[in-house]
């Protein structure tokens, strides 16, 4: 997957930004607050339908303005093909609302947008995937389902529906007869959903494994641990559900089920996330989005687009020296940003360069 045209307007501090970034490494680099990020930002939220700082709202759409452009032109490589496809996509969007096109056709969801375009993303806040709350770590689970298995996103949504249902229900305070509905769809969908993510993270344990020992051996990631959301050894879904019911009444929510799924890195030496450093969180970070980035080339037979933000400050140059080697070593396109060039790039002939500077993103020759 290899973007060759980024169009932005009214992002941030951009009125209108054209790249049209090359295979392999694309380095952009500027002064602090000249708009590095908002570039990688913007390829975020085309990808993910959100900004990695945030809402839309809150200061991405530029001041004055009603809504963000983001136009993304890339060739895909799809199974059995002989040569790349070129792919469009667009999206307006001004915080409340959106429109969207892909491939000059209009879409109705924003998540069928968001599954066209693979981005891996590597940020200062990445550290949450970690350190943070469940959410995260759900979303990375499903990110991952939702490009490798076609059919994830039909499942998801289904067990998200009836769970919106449920708790609706809950807090009226809905007859038995008509949360036993609910339950059998939760049940019927949530089963599945979790055993997918099962599968996938086991996949994932040995890639990430490997991978660390090469990035960051000093970590000893040993393993990758499931949590259902309920006692799945135990009961069905379906049972939880049931036992779950009276508390759930007095709760007004849902308090069992994938909803409430996480998962957790197991270390050789280290007791658990909350003993690392903000410092070995990142690399533990990293290493689960790379080692995903690879799972996503083995199983579609191309990469995601690999985005890095402010590499520099987020890992020392030996650390730094060990991904981009990795990264190098394979066919992706990688997009860093910077305040200078990379230590580990400086002698590289193979990159290229932008530079942000008073509201607008050129070429170095």
């Amino acid at each position: 997957m290899h973007i060759r045209r980024l169009s932005l307007h009214q992002v941030r501090r951009f009125d209108t930004v054209e790249l049209a970034p090359k295979p392999g490494i694309n380095l952009i680099t500027g002064d602090n607050g000249a708009g590095k990020t908002s570039v990688l930002e913007a390829l975020h939220v085309m990808a993910y339908g959100r900004s990695f700082r945030g809402r839309v709202r809150d200061g991405l759409v530029r001041q004055g303005r009603e809504a963000l452009d983001v136009f993304v032109e890339w060739d895909e490589q799809r199974e059995g093909a002989e040569t790349p496809t070129r792919r469009k996509a667009g999206l307006r969007h001004s915080g409340q609302e959106w429109k969207g096109r892909l491939d000059g056709e209009d879409v109705a969801q924003l998540g069928t947008l968001c599954a066209a375009l693979a981005v891996v993303t590597f940020e200062p806040g990445s550290h949450a995937l970690v350190s943070g709350g469940g959410e995260p770590r759900r979303r990375f689970l499903d990110w991952g389902l939702f490009h490798v298995e076609p059919d994830f996103m039909g499942l998801w949504r289904r067990y998200s529906r009836a769970l919106k249902q449920r708790n609706a229900l809950l807090k009226q305070g809905g007859h038995a007869h008509a949360l036993d509905a609910w339950d059998r769809e939760l049940a019927e969908a949530g089963e599945p959903l979790t055993t997918r993510r099962q599968h996938y993270l086991e996949r994932l344990q040995e890639r990430t494994v490997e991978l660390a020992a090469v990035l960051a051996p000093n970590l000893g990631i040993q393993s990758l641990s499931l949590s259902p959301g309920w006692r799945k050894q135990e009961v069905s879904l379906s049972d939880a559900l049931l036992l779950a019911r009276e508390r759930d009444r007095m709760a007004g929510y849902t308090s069992v089920g994938p909803h409430r799924a996480d998962w957790s890195v197991g270390f050789e030496t280290i007791p658990g996330r909350d003993a690392l450093s903000r410092g070995q969180a990142k690399l533990t970070a990293l290493t689960c989005l790379l080692a995903q980035a690879e799972d996503y080339a083995e199983q579609r037979g191309e990469w995601p687009v690999i985005a890095l933000d402010d590499l520099s400050s987020e890992l020392d140059r030996h650390h730094q020296a060990r991904v981009l080697e990795r990264l190098k070593a394979g066919p992706a396109q990688i997009f860093i940003t910077a305040t200078e060039v990379p230590a580990a790039l400086i002698d590289a002939t193979d990159i290229t360069r932008f530079h942000v500077e008073h509201g607008q993103v050129q070429p170095v020759p």
